[in-house]
């Protein structure tokens, strides 16, 4: 069962609004690669700290980078396709969720996929790779909106009507195939683990509309009450006949 059918979820339509969530993380994103376009080679310095070195991280301890790596982008089509999937997809997410929880959720998948790079690289790869994008929170985005709304018609490629999980199976199926070629560009280690955070996080109680506090509280409640029901059980069998008339 699609968890658009659930209670919990509000049904899918789109908004022309564009919520702040998305809008925020679209005028940072294109502030940083303006900066980068203009800076040209005299803020390669810079950047260098923003990206994703797996060594630098384990031994440098440079640990803002599983952040900042996903607002820095290699050229102008890398950055597109990421704003453009998160345009069209993320907004959806966020309308549904709230800019809050969407947020979580966009930090969650990418700093997660970012994690995974970095344990990937250092062990099996080369650890003073450098790994940018926004790709590993995006591939969450694309995973969530799946499972939320399985049956989207969306066009692959522009030009062939699929359904979302199809896609989404493709480009999974697409990613894990390619992970095995060490030498290719892309990070697919970030594609499939930033699918893998999103899963998670749908199977958290937040997300599933479970307030485990909430359910602590009120078996708390149900049990005060039913330990006063006993007490008070016991207080009317011995004023009743028989009882201790002196117990109050």
């Amino acid at each position: 069962m699609a968890l658009s059918s659930r209670t919990y979820v509000r049904s899918f339509g789109r908004s022309d609004r564009l919520p702040q969530g998305v809008k925020a993380l679209l005028i940072a994103n294109a502030a940083v690669f303006l900066l980068e376009t203009v800076g040209g080679q005299r803020l390669n310095w810079l950047f260098s700290l923003l990206a994703l070195v797996p060594s630098e991280v384990v031994t440098s301890f440079f640990l803002w980078q599983p952040v900042t790596y996903l607002f820095v982008h290699a050229n102008f089509w890398h950055i597109l396709w990421n704003m453009l999937a998160l345009w069209l997809f993320g907004r959806d997410l966020e309308n549904t969720w709230g800019s809050r929880r969407f947020l979580k959720f966009y930090f969650f998948c990418g700093i997660g996929a970012g994690g995974c790079v970095v344990l990937a690289n250092y062990f099996f790869g080369d650890p003073n790779s450098a790994t940018i994008g926004a790709s590993g929170a995006i591939y969450g985005i694309l995973l969530a909106s799946a499972v939320l709304w399985p049956d989207r018609v969306i066009l692959f490629n522009f030009l062939i009507p699929l359904k979302m999980k199809y896609y989404v199976a493709i480009i999974g199926a697409i990613a894990l195939f390619q992970s095995w070629n060490l030498n290719s560009n892309v990070s697919n280690v970030a594609h499939l683990t930033g699918m893998l955070w999103a899963y998670v996080y749908m199977k958290t109680p937040e997300v599933r509309g479970i307030d485990p506090l909430g359910a602590l509280r009120r078996r708390h409640r149900e049990w005060k009450l039913a330990r006063a029901k006993r007490k008070f059980q016991v207080y009317l069998k011995k004023r009743g006949p028989g009882g201790d008339p002196w117990v109050h």
